[in-house]
Formats: C-alpha cells, structure tokens, sequence
C-alpha cells in the first residue's frame, strides 16, 4: 500500500507511525504491530497505532523519530523481531543464550521494541532474575552497543555508587582527589531517577555537563578528571531506554544493575572501577549478606570484561551528610573540599579513594590530598574547563526561600531516618528539577531531639510545591524519634 507520510508530534520516544484505522485493516495490522516502509531505496520499521481522527485515509503520520519520511511512502506488514520471542522465553523462566540476549539488546538500540515489549523484558528480569552467565553476556552487548573510548593511558580510574542513599556526594569529592594523584578519571554519571539529586544534578549547579566525547578527552587532559552527564554521551544508550522502562515501576533488577553499571564503565574505557554498595533499612540492599553476593556478582563481571572491579559495602541505613537536593548538596561538596562540611561524606569519599588507589597501586593518601587543598584546587580546575565560576564558594548557592521546618512531636534520640522518605519529600518539593528544592537535616541517627525542635527544613522555590512536600512530611514519619527506653528492643 502506498501512503503519504506527514509529520506528527505525539510526544512518543518510539519509531510510531500513525495508521488511519481503515487503512489499518486493509493492511492486516493492529496496534502495536510493525509495518515496513520503503522510501528511495531506504526501509525502516514503524510501530503502529491507530486512530481515526488524528490522521485521515491515505496518509501515514510519522513521528520524531521517522522525521526522515516525507512524501510517498511504501507500507507493508513487517515481521515481528525475534527478541520477541526471546522475551517471552525470559517471561517463561527459560535461561537465554547468548545471541539471544544479543538480538534483545540490538533491537531495543534500535527501537525496533514497542514500549510495553520493553516493560515485558524489565518485568521478565525482575520476576525470573538473570543468571551469572546472562548477566555477562547482557553487559558485553550492552557495552558493545553505543560509543566507545579508548585512551592511552593503562589505567583509567572510575568509581559507582548503586545508589538510593539520600546526600550520597561522594563522587565530586572523590573524583579531584583521585586526579590530584595523577590518575585520569573521566566520571560520566547520571541525573536522579528516583532520588533528589544525582551527581549530574548536583555539578550542574556549579557547571556545564553536557559535553561530546572529544570535549570530555581535552578536558580530561588538562585536568585529570571531569564529572558530566553520561545521557549527553552515546555510552551504553541501552541501558538508558532500559532506565526509562524501569523507573516508573521503581524496580532495579539485580543482574540488569550489574549490566547497566558496568557496561558504561566498560564503553567509558575504565579499567578499574570501585562500586559503592550501600545497604541497611530502606536502601537498595537491606542485607549484609544480600551485599555480599551483589558484590561477589560485580567482580565475577568485572573479571569477564577485563576489569579490575572493588565492591565497598557501606552503611546505606541513613542519608550521607545534611543536605538533600542540588543546591544543598552542592554546598556541601565545596565545604568539604574546602576543609569542613559532614564528617560522614568526608570519611566516606577518602576511603573510597584510598580503595581506588590500591586497586590502581598508586601510593597515595586520600586524606592528605583533601587536607592539603590540592582536591579543591583541581574540583575548581574541572569547575573552569567545564565553564563553571571557579572562584564559587558555598556560601554563593542558595536553597529555595519557601521553607517549612519539620519538628519533633515529643523528647528522644533519633533512631531512624528513613532514605526513600527523604527522597521522596525532596522530590515533592521540585528536587532536581527546581535546583534549590530539598531538605536539610538537623538531626542526625542517635542525636536527642526535644519535643518542638525542628528535625529538618524543607525547601522549595514555589509555594505549591513546597504544600505538596509539607503534606507528605504530615501523613508519614519520615524521621524516627523515641524515648532512650523504647529504643532497647530485647534483653538477653
């Protein structure tokens, strides 16, 4: 059937085409199904939907993504792609090889996957699991699927965090402490999906971090390091439509964590790589041993793909440091650098980096390196080549103005603060989107607090978003006071 393209904004990420329904039904396809369209010698697979209003017969609505189509068009039934199957083989508990996981990654770069074939293989994942073996085999061909760097270096330091701890800013610490030493450390790192504030939230605050691959290689040769927004670079794109398909179902399945982890350490060319995994109540990992057998699993990988890999298990029961949100976290990443901010951020990010170190065997001391200013001297080194104000200091961020402080309904010590609370309260108050949206802690795990006195602050930079947070902070006990006495749980 030939039918006249025309383009059609419907807001989709997907290759869709829009079919009038009775060009649909000459056809033989319903919704969901592909058809194949041949235009000057170039064929291209179209997801359909249908409609009866939005385009009329004889005319093929393209989207963003077929833009290219303009004018008569070629339009026939097209096979449906074999990861299909294998999807349904996933969904079924049957193990898949390797060429099968292959073709499922391929397809899904190349969109060839309607959405809800995507959430059926996310759900697979999370219902079945991924066995050791598929675990290597997806993170292989997910690294293969996308851009690349290779640098010349033979060591080429990275560090991750599984996340899901509110406050978790390590990584802008850790990064200039490393390249002070000598070791290049090109960190790509992601925007939140579910927390207040990813490590690209918090530096866009202070910097640009959207840059190309060569951008990234001439800042990194002049600095040591960079932190910048792996979504604006082609490493392991699968794993970000992957990302897309998990988030609104808030689950992140083991195997597929290790793969989307390590595959863009791998495309990112890094050849030692520490992994934070942080567990306790209310984080990712609840269990040490849970942990444990994650952290066994990342290095099994790691070996496959050639990677020296270093699990640290950390404490992920309460927020790292004070602030929650870009702007607070911010903040606290230059006192910290400067020689202040929270001793459990600053403690964390000087272990992680002396780990780093002797993966790398670089004989350095994280600690003095932070002590002495040479970290914050090359954090402003990096601030300057990505066309940030070097001269920044934390006293020039400013949180939202619309405040409302959190108090304690009665005396005693905290003996909670509860991580996926907190980040939600963020969230409601416009974090990340609004910058100076977030929370600042007063209280900290095993502080007293008296009755009336405020446990955190939220902050907002409109009044309706901060309502939004307020009622949220009203309907659940985001931090856990009680009396010294109800605090012992069992005597033996």
């Amino acid at each position: 059937m030939q039918l006249v393209a025309e383009h059609i904004d419907i807001g989709t990420r997907s290759p869709t085409v829009l079919l009038n329904e009775s060009d649909a039904a000459e056809l033989g396809v319903h919704a969901l199904e592909r058809v194949q369209l041949r235009r000057g010698g170039r064929t291209t697979i179209g997801i359909v939907e249908l409609t009866d209003e939005l385009v009329s017969e004889g005319t093929l609505g393209v989207t963003r993504r077929l833009d290219h189509l303009e004018g008569a068009v070629e339009v026939s039934v097209a096979p449906q792609p074999d990861s299909v199957y294998y999807i349904r083989k996933k969904l079924d508990d049957i193990e898949l090889e390797a060429d099968e996981l292959s073709r499922i990654v391929r397809d899904i770069y190349e969109e060839r996957l309607a959405d809800v074939e995507l959430g059926a293989y996310v759900s697979a994942t999370y219902t079945n699991g991924l066995s050791l073996e598929e675990t290597m085999h997806l993170t292989e061909s997910m690294a293969d699927a996308g851009e690349t760097i290779a640098w010349e270096e033979p060591v080429i330091a990275d560090k991750h965090s599984i996340g899901g701890v509110a406050g978790n800013r390590v990584t802008p610490i850790l990064v200039p402490i490393v390249a002070a030493a000598g070791l290049k450390i090109p960190k790509t790192s992601s925007r939140a999906v579910t927390s207040a504030a990813g490590t690209a939230d918090t530096m866009e605050v202070l910097c640009d971090v959207e840059f190309s691959v060569p951008e990234i290689r001439d800042i990194v040769g002049e600095t040591g390091g960079c932190l910048v927004w792996g979504g604006a670079v082609n490493l392991s794109p699968v794993d970000d439509r992957i990302i897309r398909a998990e988030t609104p179902l808030s689950i992140d399945p083991k195997g597929q964590l290790i793969a989307s982890v390590l595959s863009k350490k791998k495309s990112a060319g890094s050849t030692n790589v520490v992994v934070d995994i942080p567990y306790g109540e209310g984080a990712k990992v609840e269990s040490l041993a849970e942990a444990r057998e994650l952290a066994e699993d990342f290095n099994r990988v790691g070996d496959h793909l050639g990677m020296a890999v270093e699990c640290a298990i950390t404490n992920g029961a309460a927020p790292v440091g004070r602030g929650v949100g870009p702007v607070l976290e911010a903040r606290e990443v230059l006192a910290t650098l400067a020689g202040g901010g929270p001793n459990d951020l600053r403690m964390k990010a000087i272990r992680l980096a002396d780990l780093l170190f002797e993966s790398t065997g670089v004989d350095a001391d994280a600690a003095e390196i932070l002590d002495s200013g040479q970290a914050e001297e090359t954090f402003r080194e990096i601030l300057a080549a990505q066309n940030g104000d070097p001269d920044v200091e934390a006293a020039d961020l400013s949180p939202g103005r619309h405040t409302v402080a959190v108090r304690a309904a009665r005396d005693g010590v905290v003996t909670h603060i509860n991580n996926r609370l907190v980040n939600e309260v963020a969230r409601r108050a416009g974090a990340p989107r609004d910058p100076g949206a977030g929370l600042e802690l007063h209280r900290r795990v095993g502080e007293m607090a008296a009755s009336g006195e405020t446990l955190f602050t939220v902050h907002a930079e409109s009044e309706d978003k901060l309502a939004d947070a307020k009622a949220l902070t009203e309907r659940v006990e985001t931090v856990r006071v009680r009396h010294p006495d109800e605090a012992l749980v069992d005597r033996v």
